[in-house]
Formats: C-alpha cells, sequence, structure tokens
C-alpha cells in the first residue's frame, strides 16, 4: 500500500505521516527529503517554486513511489497540491495511492509555521501554497484541528475498512 499525506507547510504531513507509518507498519519517507539543492537555495530565499523546478522532484518520487509499491509499501509526506502533481506521482505505481489531504484555517498553519525551527521553508510562502492548492473531490480531506492522534486514528480506521 502506497500512502501519500498531503497538504500544505504546517499541516503536520511529517508529523501525520510518521505516526500513520508506524501504526501500518510501513517506512516513512518525506518528500522534502528529495528536492534537488537549487529547490532547497529558492525555497530559503523566500522564492515559491513553479511548475519547472518541481517537475523533476515530482518524477524523481514517481519512480521511488513504484520501487517502494514493488517492496513493502511506503508512507511519503509530500504537499501534492495540484491535481497534476498526483497525477504524476501515481504515474509508475501499479495500484491506487490512497491520498490523505490534511488542511486546516490559514489562522492555524501561520501559528504552526511561526513556531517552526531549523526547517527550510519561508512562512511568507504560505500564502502561496494556499493559492496552489487544489481540494479535490475524491480523496479523503482531514481537519488538523484535532490532536494528531485522533487524526491518525480516523486515518487508519478509514484505510483498513476500505
Amino acid at each position: 500500500m502506497i500512502v501519500i499525506v498531503c497538504g500544505v507547510s504546517g499541516t503536520g504531513k511529517s508529523t501525520i505521516g510518521k505516526m500513520l507509518a508506524d501504526a501500518l507498519a510501513l517506512p516513512f519517507y518525506d518528500a522534502d527529503d528529495f528536492h534537488p539543492e537549487a529547490n532547497v537555495q529558492k525555497m530559503q530565499s523566500g522564492k515559491p517554486l513553479n511548475d519547472e523546478d518541481r517537475q523533476p522532484w515530482l518524477l524523481d518520487l514517481a519512480t521511488q513511489l513504484a520501487n517502494w509499491e514493488r517492496k513493502e509499501g511506503a508512507v511519503l509526506a509530500c504537499s501534492a497540491l495540484k491535481a497534476a502533481y498526483r497525477e504524476t506521482l501515481a504515474a509508475k505505481c501499479a495500484s491506487p495511492i490512497e491520498w490523505i489531504i490534511l488542511h486546516g484555517s490559514k489562522a492555524l498553519l501561520t501559528e504552526r509555521l511561526g513556531s517552526r525551527k531549523d526547517h527550510f521553508f519561508e512562512p511568507k510562502l504560505l500564502e502561496s501554497q494556499l493559492n496552489t492548492l487544489e481540494l479535490p473531490d475524491d480523496v479523503s480531506v482531514v481537519d488538523i484541528q484535532p490532536p494528531p492522534e485522533d487524526i491518525v486514528q480516523s486515518i487508519v480506521a478509514r484505510l483498513t475498512n476500505s
């Protein structure tokens, strides 16, 4: 099983993804770890990535996902803000991906980003991500207001009952 935990920065993708991976006994990966250095530098300088910046990264992740699918599966934390990005990510997998999109208010996200330490994402880029986000009708959109344990429990229940 491949599960991708998506959303803008500050939604808790890595926290929820790690906890979900533990609950499902799957390895966890963070898409941020696969960004080329040029992307990291661009974001650190406060400039949003464009589709051209993202494309090689997404293609690399699609290959990784197919490899992980052939092994034991995985949980990946990845922004995957646009439908086109999600299509690219899924392109090389044989089975459907389980998409979980974490979503919350701008105020809560801003608060969370303000308290982060040692992360390359520049908080002023949140507006750009929110403007880019395309919420689909056909996947689980999960509110980030509850405690992480409750969020993970509800996701596991949904995944194991489908």
